[in-house]
């Protein structure tokens, strides 16, 4: 009778998991399924590729901000009825987007889109708080990094393919239908075990008040702040990757396709080794661990770039530098997360927002460099990985209590 009501409980974890990792895919989906319509955005509205950019930048604006919002919201009210807020908003600015009569109409649009996908974004890390058992909450979030990870290599396939034989607007109209099976099966499969928290104010300054208390418990602000650079280094190679493999490296559009998607299967590959790992080596230890072989293969990085650039060093080591984040991803998500059980979705919030403000930093510094050089991406990278390794150690020496809280 155990084993039955065990088996009971693990297939409603897992359908749990299935709907949570299809809203927090929704971010990646909305921005990689539209990146190969930029040309045909562009010669649409009678515009430059840099002017559809915009749009880019409104949805990261969306992104940071939505989810600093939709935090204090879901601690208030609970989980499950801003979500589905969330997604309505989500399904209108798609058909917006859809519908878009100028670029400009498309740009708002897009910032509106982010703001619906957030919602999904912090309540897939909350919801996994709320319930999930502290130590099991690491190996639940590596389940969701697999659907995330997949979502990246997907997402430009599936918009390749709807732009080779309908337009551009059909992107944004299978995202507002994506978006409304996300609806129906949270509305249905998803609980809502959290108790809101009517305590909880929403007005302006006690919000920032309170992600202030947030971000100063030294358990969050050693954790979020480490897997925010670690995020900074992965935007940092997305950013350069087109650029570096087609022009320096000469590869074709389809060969880049192969090789992006090979390095992100290392990414999934990574984050679900980590859940058996976990299993046998405490969170804090792994990440700690895994943090001083990301600064060697940066480091590889960097000395490659300096000398010869070879491809096969170059592939090489972005290839375990993309299985290693794996780990390091859901792992420092979990222990960020590890202090709050009332405030989970404030602090979900907050450590979402880090990650896209990390990574548009990293991305801006990229950018900044038009050459074929390799040397750029490879200093980010290591600079972040350095900067991350740096407060997991900190933590390790200077917060003696904490670290036997975390450690259990």
């Amino acid at each position: 009778m155990q084993n039955t009501e065990r088996v009971r409980d693990r297939r409603t974890e897992n359908i749990i998991l299935l709907v949570l990792g299809t809203l927090i895919a929704i971010g990646p989906l909305s921005i990689d399924m539209y990146l190969p319509s930029f040309d045909r955005i562009a010669d649409y509205f009678q515009t430059t590729k840099a002017q559809v950019g915009f749009s880019l930048t409104s949805y990261f604006i969306g992104i940071a901000f939505g989810q600093l919002a939709y935090g204090p919201i879901m601690d208030k009210f609970g989980r499950k009825k801003p979500l589905l807020i969330g997604l309505v908003i989500y399904i209108i600015s798609a058909l917006s987007c859809f519908y878009s009569p100028t670029l400009w109409w498309l740009i708002i649009s897009r910032l509106f889109l982010a703001i619906g996908a957030s919602a999904g974004m912090v309540a897939a890390k909350a919801v996994v708080r709320d319930v999930f058992p502290p130590e099991e909450v690491a190996r639940a979030i590596s389940f969701l990094m697999l659907i995330m990870g997949a979502a990246p290599i997907i997402a430009p396939t599936l918009g390749g393919f709807i732009i080779a034989h309908f337009t551009w607007q059909i992107i944004f109209l299978s995202l507002a239908i994506i978006a409304s099976l996300m609806f129906v099966s949270t509305y249905f499969l998803l609980p809502d075990h959290f108790e809101p928290d009517k305590t909880v104010q929403l007005n302006v300054k006690d919000v920032l008040i309170k992600y202030k208390d947030i971000f100063k418990d030294k358990i969050f602000f050693t954790f979020s702040l480490a897997g925010s650079l670690t995020v900074g280094a992965l935007f940092a190679y997305i950013s350069k990757a087109p650029g570096l493999f087609m022009d320096k490296y000469e590869m074709t559009e389809s060969e880049f396709a192969i090789l992006f998607g090979v390095n992100a299967s290392g990414l999934i590959l990574g984050s679900q080794l980590n859940r058996f790992l976990l299993k046998r080596i405490r969170t804090y230890e792994l990440t700690l661990k895994i943090s001083y072989i990301l600064i060697f293969l940066s480091a590889i990085l960097v000395v490659n770039a300096y000398s010869s650039q070879r491809f096969d060093v170059t592939v090489g080591s972005l290839y375990l530098i993309l299985f290693l984040l794996g780990f390091q991803n859901p792992n420092t998500t979990a222990l960020s997360l590890y202090p709050f059980i009332k405030k989970a979705g404030r602090a979900s919030a907050l450590i979402g927002s880090f990650k896209m403000i990390f990574g548009a930093i990293a991305s801006y510094i990229i950018s900044l460099f038009v050459d074929k050089n390799l040397m750029p991406m490879s200093i980010v990278i290591l600079v972040s990985f350095v900067l991350s390794s740096f407060f997991l150690l900190r933590f390790k020496f200077r917060e003696k209590d904490a670290l036997a809280h975390v450690m259990g």
